[in-house]
């Protein structure tokens, strides 16, 4: 062993050891890597700060932005929603069907990019089935690096390797070659993570992450007893209110009827119209109405108006809650509305917002709240469009916003553009399919169409940008061509090789695997298969045996990264959501990388005779 590999081995040694604890956090610790690689005198410093411009950086970076646009858009929640619709509230149900889908996404595109897609998805499904994101984060990126298994360009590795063999004289894999072990490491795999799933939610209070749980909607309803009130009525043929604005039908005053919002049916979907003054009624719009007294329906008053009432399943706030919000309001010290009732103070027609609660000394009040004069120390529960919302932020000499329900995070600025979002996205995954242009322009073409239809702005996009995982990535980079140009990996290999050469063919087979997961540990698992490929076919050449079963397992190896959060950019994206630590991955990763290498070693030489 030479010197300037003894500095490497053990630069890389401080730096996992750092990872293990913690501490610093892990971007700190490779911007110490990129500074302290240099020094050593192995690399230059344009090769250390090379990764900056690593196409694979640059791709990374790019999907988050197109993540955001599908955020953005509403299109992300969409397919929650459709999750959740489709596992009930069956967590096992929902875990297996998000592995199902995630893995289906990455046999065919960047299993990066799926996993950054689905990440904003998988927190809003955990915020809604009240599931620690721990519990789903990992089995994401899991199902993510399972999807390398199952297509020839699913991954880079996989195209290394059947270059490898046709530069050798021989036939390639096929497209599907590599599902079959694949199909079978991912039933392992959600067989794995529903009994691992419990040990990954951590009971120590880590996983709120900000300390007490955030507000809901339901729980803004349940404080000022909106359930008890709220009403859908359906305005009938020959209704007197049919064709009238609000203002003229002085519902709440004479009937205490206080319109929120309008279900109108509108060709194929339905519309939800926030309720302002001049809001003008039509026959068949469905009325989501906040009643001033649960027995206004026994008054005979729904027959007199022409309403229709229809069954409320659930709150319709919960329903409509990327477009209908809730938030507390408090009148500060100097606010000039104490004394003033709601209907003085023009709520509704100056700020477009209903008061649809009032608490006085924590106890919600009940009645026709307009007629309510407002006393110091009150707070209102107003309900309306989100951007009315915000705007009432700005207002502070007489309003103060207390606090925003958590659903806030869920709302679709851009959701009239998801429509430009799917065809920005259908473009790069078509272009990344094709192989018509490198990934990293696919995306970057992606992210340009997002922009063009305005489902993302600039600021939105260097926002959306985990900027902590890719110092991660850029600072580990330099290892592998430190660890290529001090001959440690042609060490490790010759060591391990020598070690094995004279065992049977499912021992060599299971080196390989052994050998191709660890040195993926701290380099790509590009360069790894680069590296481990020409390995196999030699041995197989050794042994007399056919190569591609041994090209296979190294293909195979190279995707299961499931060790360690640096193993993969898939890991690393997930390790803040989900709020792991580096044992979490060890813990998790290294007994199911055993189950993989078991299950390969098993099923490769079935499917390729040795």
């Amino acid at each position: 062993m030479n010197h300037d590999l003894l500095l490497v081995l053990l630069l890389l040694a401080a730096c996992v050891g750092c990872f293990i604890l913690n501490r610093p956090r892990m971007d700190v610790v490779a911007l110490l890597a990129i500074v302290a690689l240099p020094l050593t005198g192995v690399l230059s410093v344009n090769e250390v700060l090379a990764g900056f411009s690593d196409p694979a950086v640059v791709l990374i970076a790019a999907l988050f932005v197109i993540g955001d646009g599908l955020v953005r858009t509403g299109i992300a929640y969409r397919l929650g929603d459709w999750l959740v619709h489709a596992a009930g509230d069956s967590e096992v149900r929902l875990l297996i069907l998000l592995m199902l889908a995630v893995a289906g996404l990455g046999s065919v595109m960047s299993s990066t990019g799926v996993v950054a897609i689905f990440i904003p998805v998988v927190l809003s499904i955990a915020l809604r089935l009240k599931v620690p994101p721990g519990r789903l984060m990992m089995p994401l990126a899991f199902a993510g690096l399972i999807s390398g298994m199952l297509t020839l360009v699913a991954t880079p590795p996989n195209m290394v390797v059947h270059s490898e063999l046709r530069r050798a004289g021989l036939e390639g894999f096929a497209f599907f070659d590599f599902a079959p072990v694949g199909l079978a490491v991912l039933v392992l795999g959600i067989g794995y993570m529903l009994l691992a799933r419990r040990w990954l939610a951590r009971n120590d209070g880590t996983d709120d992450g900000d300390g007490e749980a955030r507000l809901t909607l339901s729980d803004m309803a349940h404080a000022y007893r909106l359930s008890e009130r709220e009403r859908r009525l359906r305005v009938l043929p020959g209704s007197p209110l049919a064709s009238q604005a609000l203002d003229e039908l002085r519902l709440r005053s004479e009937y205490g009827i206080n319109v929120i919002a309008i279900e109108r049916p509108h060709k194929f979907r339905t519309l939800l119209l926030i309720a302002t003054g001049n809001t003008q009624l039509l026959a068949g719009d469905v009325l989501l109405v906040d009643l001033a007294s649960p027995a206004i329906g026994l008054l005979g008053a729904y027959r007199e108006l022409g309403l229709e009432p229809l069954q409320l399943s659930s709150s319709y706030y919960d329903i409509h809650a990327r477009e209908l919000g809730l938030a507390e309001v408090a009148l500060p010290p100097d606010s000039r509305l104490p004394g003033k009732t709601i209907q003085e103070i023009g709520f509704r027609s100056r700020h477009k917002l209903n008061v649809v609660g009032v608490r006085r000394a924590r106890e919600a009040l009940q009645g026709v709240l307009v007629d309510e004069r407002l006393r110091p120390g009150d707070t209102l529960l107003v309900a309306g469009a989100w951007k009315h919302i915000h705007r009432l932020q700005g207002l502070s000499r007489d309003f103060l916003v207390l606090s925003l329900p958590a659903e806030v995070d869920e709302v679709a600025p851009a959701a009239s553009q998801a429509p430009f979002a799917l065809l920005g996205l259908a473009l790069m995954v078509g272009l990344m399919v094709s192989g018509v242009l490198p990934n990293v322009l696919a995306a970057l073409i992606g992210c340009l169409a997002m922009g063009l239809f305005r489902c993302i702005d600039m600021d939105s996009a260097y926002k959306s940008i985990h900027w902590q995982s890719l110092i991660l990535i850029v600072g580990m980079l330099p290892f592998a061509l430190a660890l290529q140009k001090t001959g440690g990996i042609d060490l490790a290999v010759s060591g391990l090789i020598g070690l094995v050469g004279g065992a049977g063919p499912h021992a060599l087979l299971a080196c390989l695997f052994v050998l191709t997961a660890v040195i993926g540990l701290f380099i790509s698992n590009t360069a790894t298969a680069i590296l481990m490929a020409p390995v196999a076919l030699s041995s197989a050449q050794q042994l007399g045996a056919s190569p591609y079963p041994f090209a296979m397992i190294v293909a195979l190896a190279a995707s299961a990264a499931f060790m360690t959060p640096i193993s993969s950019p898939v890991n690393t994206l997930v390790l803040g959501p989900g709020r792991y630590g580096f044992a979490d991955f060890v813990r998790i990763g290294v007994p199911f990388t055993l189950l993989v290498m078991i299950l390969s070693v098993l099923l490769v030489p079935l499917v390729f005779p040795l």
